[in-house]
């Protein structure tokens, strides 16, 4: 069973992830979108969109820290793990409750204004089940498994973590994590397995066209011009 949960599934999940991108991109350019629903409400956006956003991206950058970085490369800059565990608890609380509280908002805003109720699809759902999932999980241990229990995720959950991608996982590892640890990387494993057939794909897009693209240029169509003169460029083409 250890090796199904900690080697198997990582494969099996990364390889969803990596060949589902290049099957979206490849047969569903149109459909690799956030699908904004901006224009039907936008009052509860506002609060939600950046504190989920911003909440996220620093989560994102704390499990770079801490899952790909050695603790021998912390403690070689003079970072000791002492200065680390309380940097990250902070830090990540913080974070953490912003995320939680933005999604929330996000999900009430979902589910009652109706037009974006109406275009939200049950990949979304199921989506935000997940997300929703592996963030309460994570909040969690920082805040029990790092404050109370003193577990040390770097020796263990970390090393295994980048095993995966040395080809040379260590499945006991992760026999011997706190519960909540466990719980958390299977649900974000099956939330990467799921993240090309959702919204989340927009996570790669960049709208970088934008600074090469020719200007779009817009003429009338009516035969009364206005009383101004036209700037060069703009003049009628007789069509």
């Amino acid at each position: 069973m250890d090796t199904f949960l900690w080697i198997v599934v990582p494969y099996v999940c990364l390889t969803a992830f990596v060949l589902g991108h290049v099957w979206r991109y490849r047969y569903d350019k149109f459909g690799w979108t956030t699908r904004s629903s901006q224009l039907y409400e936008d009052r509860l956006l506002r609060w939600g969109s950046p504190l989920f956003h911003f909440g996220i991206l620093i989560v994102f950058l704390g499990h770079v820290m801490g899952l790909g970085v050695p603790e021998s490369w912390t403690e070689a800059v003079g970072i000791s793990d002492t200065a680390y565990h309380v940097l990250a608890v902070v830090l990540g609380a913080l974070a953490g409750f912003a995320t939680v509280v933005g999604m929330a908002i996000l999900i009430y805003r979902r589910r009652t204004v109706g037009p974006v109720f109406s275009a939200t699809t049950t990949m979304d759902k199921v989506m935000y089940v997940f997300l929703a999932a592996v963030i309460v999980l994570g909040l969690w241990n920082t805040a029990v498994s790092n404050v109370l229990d003193d577990y040390d995720y770097r020796q263990s959950v970390s090393v295994w973590f980048r095993g995966i991608f040395r080809l040379d996982p260590q499945p006991d590892l992760m026999d011997g994590a706190p519960f909540g640890f466990q719980a958390h990387a299977l649900v974000a494993m099956a939330l990467f397995a799921l993240w090309p057939f959702t919204r989340l794909v927009h996570v790669f897009s960049a709208p970088l066209g934008y600074l090469t693209r020719p200007y779009i240029v817009y003429r009338s169509r009516d035969e009364q011009l206005g009383s101004h003169r036209p700037r060069p460029g703009w003049e009628r083409t007789g069509r």
